[in-house]
């Protein structure tokens, strides 16, 4: 029993079922962003971008191919999460300061 118990106490004090949890809701967060950039967003953004195809946009200088479609999604995606989870910060860090009041 002593090695059930230490699991345990292990659990509880680095609170491991919540970094779980946590984890799993960041994945699945993660999935429904990029899914609203690619078939939201990006769609008016192709209506912009001449041939209408953005995963397939290419900035040409020179000899050199930048494939900026798919990276300009990327950005998008970074840009919408990074303002989410300032949000909630933000939110926990208020709630965090009336409850020591």
């Amino acid at each position: 029993m002593g090695m059930i118990h230490e699991f345990m106490d292990f659990l509880k004090k680095y609170q491991i079922i919540g970094l779980a949890v946590a984890f799993i809701m960041g994945g699945a967060a993660g999935k429904l962003v990029t899914a609203l950039v690619t078939d939201i967003i990006m769609p008016i953004i192709a209506v912009i971008v001449p041939g209408g195809d953005w995963k397939t946009a290419v900035l040409q200088l020179g000899p050199f191919k930048f494939l900026i479609g798919d990276f300009a999604g990327a950005i998008i995606d970074f840009i919408i999460i990074a303002a989410v989870i300032f949000m909630i910060v933000k939110f926990m860090m208020k709630e965090d300061a009336t409850a020591k009041r």
